[in-house]
């Protein structure tokens, strides 16, 4: 019964048009109601407690990074980079989407971001060379969601405070599986314009490609600082993110030069908007949160699971259905605060690794956000490219289903995720 009305009452009121975080809240009284302890003073308190987490002070600067590396010249750079390196391969401005992609995935972390400037930058470009309108657009988008994958990730820190799980260790446990999904990219890009004939920009010499690399090395450094910063203990995942921000801060203002001290209100004001949007979210998901484990809605969850206890693939498959069912219709933020808190407890007690779940969950979110209906990703690449979003959707279907495959890979045979964290740790 429980169960019934925690499920009811959140679609009840999604399905009236509420948007998701007033969703959670009713969502949140109406068990209350049921568990006649309705308190408006509890209801307050969970809600402040929600976004009052040190860890959670890394989303507004990893957003903050994202806005100054899009605005400040960085992004164009990586682009310019990625170019001169593999823009003269057959389908080359394809190559250069998912290179730009990976490196800029190591900057901000936000999917929707990377996702509108690489549309802004290379759609045109590939249009006018003659690709595929739709197509183009597709990859663009699905090569936008890796940023949620390879470190720093917002979504890894969401998941990491929700489920009380080491964000280090996930930060460091994506970046293998983030590459992978690049690489699936790669090769259903290959295998989408192998026969088309449309001549590739002219190999750039080798001095165009140190000129480039030279560009944008500052922008490359900011990765590796990341990476080894966290590998080797200098600073935490929120530390991380102020790194990030100032970094990119600097480099915009005073060596790229792109940014002027007047341009920043506006940049703050995007990030502050926006960030405001996911903490609000964070801290009505705490309200259900806490009900649900007062509610004892995971025992009876891991009690309905119990035949597939034994079997930790198969109870993963089962999760990853779930979880690709629940991403079609909401964004990545809300399934995460809403799916976590009742599937750690019966992951725990399968036996199945914490930080191995959390990666695959992550992934499944991220290609959740290029699913249609909702997919946020979609709407942000059609907005920027002026598409139509059916177009979009027409042109991501192949590269979507490529990352799937990847994602099942992973999911039978955890190794792939779990060898390569271990050393990065």
């Amino acid at each position: 019964m429980t169960i019934t009305i925690f499920l009811g009452s959140l679609l009840a009121a999604m399905a009236l048009g509420i948007p998701i975080a007033f969703s959670l809240l009713l969502c949140g009284t109406a068990l209350m109601w049921h568990l006649n302890m309705f308190d408006a003073q509890i209801l307050a308190q969970n809600v402040i407690e929600g976004a009052n987490s040190f860890p959670l002070l890394a989303v507004p600067f990893f957003m903050l990074a994202g806005e100054v590396m899009n605005a400040g010249g960085l992004s164009k750079r990586i682009v310019n980079f990625a170019m001169a390196l593999v823009g003269h391969i057959k389908g080359g401005l394809g190559y250069v989407t998912i290179v730009a992609a990976v490196i800029m995935a190591s900057l901000s972390g936000s999917a929707v971001a990377d996702a509108a400037a690489l549309t802004a930058l290379l759609l045109p470009m590939m249009v006018a060379a003659g690709h595929d309108r739709a197509r183009s657009a597709g990859l663009i988008a699905s090569a936008g969601i890796i940023a949620p994958i390879i470190p720093p990730s917002i979504g890894f820190v969401i998941f990491g405070v929700t489920a009380n799980v080491s964000i280090s260790k996930l930060f460091m446990a994506g970046i293998f599986p983030g590459l992978m999904l690049a690489l699936s990219l790669w090769l259903t890009w290959w295998w989408l314009v192998r026969k088309e004939t449309i001549a590739p920009p002219p190999r750039k010499t080798a001095a165009e490609v140190m000129q480039a690399l030279k560009d944008a090395t500052w922008a490359l450094v900011l990765p590796f600082i990341i990476i080894f910063g966290l590998k080797f203990g200098v600073f935490t995942p929120t530390e991380a993110a102020v790194v990030a921000a100032v970094y990119a801060l600097f480099i915009s203002l005073f060596v790229y030069k792109e940014l002027t001290i007047k341009q920043l209100v506006p940049l703050f004001i995007s990030a502050a908007t926006t960030c405001s949007i996911v903490m609000f979210l964070v801290a009505a998901a705490m309200v259900s949160a806490w009900l649900i484990t007062v509610a004892n809605l995971p025992a009876q969850v891991v009690t309905l699971l119990q035949p597939l206890l034994d079997s930790p693939r198969l109870l993963m498959l089962a999760i990853m259905v779930l979880t690709m069912v629940v991403g079609t219709a909401l964004d990545m933020t809300p399934t995460i605060l809403l799916l976590t808190p009742v599937l750690m407890p019966v992951v725990k007690a399968a036996g199945i690794d914490p930080v191995y779940f959390g990666v695959l969950f992550i992934i499944n979110n991220a290609i959740g956000l290029i699913t249609p209906p909702v997919g946020t990703v979609l709407n942000a690449v059609a907005g920027v490219g002026k598409i139509g979003m059916d177009e979009v959707t027409k042109g991501v279907i192949p590269f979507m289903i490529a990352q799937f495959a990847i994602m099942f890979l992973m999911v039978a045979f955890p190794q792939l995720v779990m060898v390569p964290a271990r050393w990065f740790y």
